[in-house]
């Protein structure tokens, strides 16, 4: 009976929506979610915002209506997805809540997870030299220079990306679905110690003389 219910649940299926700014590390933090129920043997897709754009919705430009529409056409993909008992993973910048919010609305199962990282940390982590060409005023309508980005209001998770490993990133994502009731199960992976809580154990150890 146990094993039915929680097949069950995982048939149902769900949305996680990625969205933060660009080089914020959606597709990075997604990409590993994506791997580790891949392994489990869940049924998962993942729609990365860049492989959308050259193939789902190449004709669409970045005016508000445009990026609005994109958001919409990949809600309506996960949507389906959902609506067949996949696990559907979206990570796409997605700036403007008003669709993020019609998107939830439409699919019901969604997770909205915020991807939150400094936007001086974005720019360093840009090897495409996208965020120069924006200050410099070569490129238009870009999300957190010239064009805005609006972060949720009340999102399931937040990831502080610019703190933390996207593995330790990943680990949270997959607790959290597992705490809601997504993944029965589950066998999330160990989170690791982030930087900041590895030097502080290094601190006591020292105090109590170990180290």
């Amino acid at each position: 009976m146990a094993d039915g219910k929680a097949t069950q649940m995982v048939e149902r299926g769900v949305t996680l929506w990625f969205t933060g700014l660009p080089c914020s590390g959606k597709s990075t933090v997604s990409g590993l979610v994506y791997d580790h129920l891949k392994s489990e043997g869940r049924r998962v897709e993942l729609l990365d915002g860049d492989e959308v754009r050259r193939n789902l919705t190449k004709g669409l430009g970045f005016s508000k209506e445009d990026r609005d529409e994109n958001i919409r056409r990949i809600g309506y993909v996960c949507h389906l997805l959902t609506r067949n008992g996949v696990i559907a993973l979206a990570a796409a910048i997605s700036p403007y809540r008003a669709v993020r919010d019609d998107v939830r609305g439409r699919i019901g199962s969604f997770v909205e997870i915020y991807v939150e990282c400094p936007l001086e940390v974005c720019i360093q982590r840009d090897t495409k030299g996208m965020y120069k060409k924006a200050l410099a005023g070569e490129l238009k309508a870009f999300t957190g220079v010239s064009d805005p980005y609006e972060p949720p209001l009340h999102p399931e998770v937040t990831l502080h990306t610019d703190r933390e490993p996207p593995a330790a990133s990943a680990a949270r994502v997959l607790r959290r679905l597992s705490e809601m009731g997504y993944l029965p199960g589950l066998h999330a992976p160990q989170e690791p110690y982030t930087p900041e809580e590895e030097a502080a154990i290094r601190r006591r150890l020292e105090q109590l003389g170990y180290l």
